[in-house]
């Protein structure tokens, strides 16, 4: 039988595959058997700290073997897991933490110089719900240390998991400034990885760096969940250093990279590149950005990869709606994003708006109907409704155009969000933030071409008196994560408006050019 969920997908590759290395975590090596044993221990920890079916736990952690063990305990349990961002500040965790109704925090200290628990004390009165906070390696005032977690449980309960029951809420930036958790079931996750191990012909045995983290769908799906799907081995890195990812490569012989562009011209771009022997290196996935054709054909013919592969999808959809195939030429890769996988249909819907859109080919924006689009967004009826209609479409909010070969061409973004390294960034939220400020009567937020990011936010600012930009920058870093931070300012006297009073962001950009 095909697995519908988590925890039998688990079963079954400890079952076919016990002794096939699993991860390579620092000093630990385990195989499926281990893995799957660890797992198991982890779910009956949660079980005996009163996790029950539908319960949330969240995971404030960077990529580690901890944060797999816990996060597919949760499957065993029927509890759901909510990832949530290294990056942000106190206030943006405890936020999500507070609405997803979280009954335990798994997360560190000291990573990216951060104590993340401690960071957290002040704001318990707002998580009444919260329980408990344990901490997956070292100790801390006020936390349950790992190993005393894990001593906790003797046996999992008996309890009924179906691939319809929710298995992640992955909390998405919403246009109006506040997060969104689209609930995400069982069997989209592993219908999913499926379609997309099959698209890149991820193989068991490969060794599969996975640089992007886990708190995002493309690191704990496309990543973690792949590797198990597929038997291949998992090597987690916590945080993604050129030089430290080269010397992975070479001494673990890497055969398998995924990332955004950004990795990838990053390890072109270093000048200490040709001191390793990146040869091992066989599969590169990505997306999350428009491709430049030359950055295809470097990542063939420099960083030495067989198969490069574009794909597209976002957080509602599971993470897959297109992907290009092994075969697709390199101007396939670059300009489009590919075709629909099975079970998914795919439709372009007519701009109405008479906006700034770009009309190219046939463009307009993009539906998605299947199995893999969320349940819906936690506790969020009304934004649910505006993002699927009545026939089940989910409405993107992207607007491209489909080719004659059924290729998905991306043109823009209806919504206003602009992509930071591989990071969705949606500018209401940090317009909100500045607009706090005593300095700022107006402001508006756009994401500029970066040759490194990508994009970058850009700020445009009607000041009530003299301020430095700099200094606007560095009161929004304090305040928002770094991705998120504008990185520069422009002070205007008036935003360019429309005749019903919106910002016209196109004059903005415009103005970048």
């Amino acid at each position: 039988m095909v697995p519908q969920t988590i925890s039998e997908l688990i079963d079954e590759v400890a079952a076919v595959w016990p002794d096939q290395l699993a991860c390579v975590d620092v000093d630990r090596r385990v195989t499926y058997r281990e893995l799957r044993d660890e797992i198991v221990r982890a779910g009956a920890a949660l079980a005996a700290s009163g996790v029950r079916k539908d319960d949330t736990i969240a995971l404030w952690a960077p990529n580690g073997l901890e944060w797999i063990t816990v996060s597919f305990g949760a499957a065993y349990v029927g509890a759901r897991v909510v990832p949530l961002n290294t990056r942000y500040r106190a206030d943006e965790a405890a936020d999500i933490l507070r609405r997803s109704h979280a009954k335990i925090l798994f997360t560190v200290n000291g990573f990216l110089g951060h104590d993340y628990a401690a960071s957290l004390r002040a704001r318990a009165h707002e998580l009444p719900r919260l329980q408990a906070t344990v901490l997956l390696r070292g100790e801390g005032e006020g936390t349950v240390s790992f190993a005393t977690f894990m001593c906790r449980g003797d046996g999992l309960p008996n309890v009924t998991v179906t691939g319809d029951d929710v298995s992640h809420i992955q909390y998405t930036s919403g246009t109006t400034g506040q997060a969104k958790g689209a609930m995400l079931c069982h069997r989209a996750m592993v219908g999913t990885t499926r379609d997309w191990i099959a698209n890149v012909g991820l193989r068991r045995g490969d060794r599969y760096l996975i640089v992007s983290p886990f708190f995002h769908i493309s690191g704990h799906k496309t990543g973690v969940l792949a590797c198990v799907t597929a038997g291949a081995t998992m090597y987690p890195q916590a945080v993604f250093d050129p030089v430290v990812v080269m010397q992975r490569v070479q001494d673990e012989r890497i055969t398998v990279l995924p990332g955004p562009p950004t990795i990838y011209q990053s390890l072109l771009e270093h000048p200490r590149r040709h001191e390793f022997d990146l040869s091992s290196l066989q599969l590169a996935v990505t997306g999350a950005a428009s491709i430049p054709a030359v950055l295809i054909g470097r990542m063939f013919d420099e960083l030495g990869f067989d198969r490069v592969i574009s794909a597209y999808g976002i957080t509602e959809t599971t993470g897959v709606v297109t992907m290009c195939r092994p075969g697709d030429d390199r101007a396939t890769i670059a300009a489009t994003s590919g075709r629909v996988v099975s079970g998914v249909e795919i439709e372009i819907a007519p701009l109405t708006d008479g906006s700034e859109q770009q009309r190219e080919g046939n463009a307009g924006e993009i539906l998605v109907r299947g199995y893999n689009v969320m349940r819906g967004y936690l506790d969020d009826p009304d934004a649910t409704r505006e993002a699927i209609d009545s026939d089940g479409w989910f409405h993107t909010g992207d607007v491209g155009w489909l080719d004659e070969a059924g290729n998905l061409r991306i043109t823009d973004r209806i919504k206003d969000l602009f992509i930071v390294g591989g990071f969705n960034v949606y500018p209401a939220e940090i317009e909100a933030m500045l607009l706090t400020h005593p300095a700022v009567a107006a402001a508006a937020v756009v994401g500029a071409p970066d040759e490194r990011m990508g994009e970058v936010g850009v700020a445009f600012v009607v000041a009530r008196y003299t301020i430095d930009g700099d200094e606007l920058i560095d009161w929004c870093r304090e305040r928002l994560a770094n991705f998120k931070a504008p990185r520069r300012v422009h002070f205007v006297d008036a935003l360019p408006v429309n005749a019903s009073g919106k910002v016209t962001k196109f004059e903005l950009r415009a103005l970048l050019e």
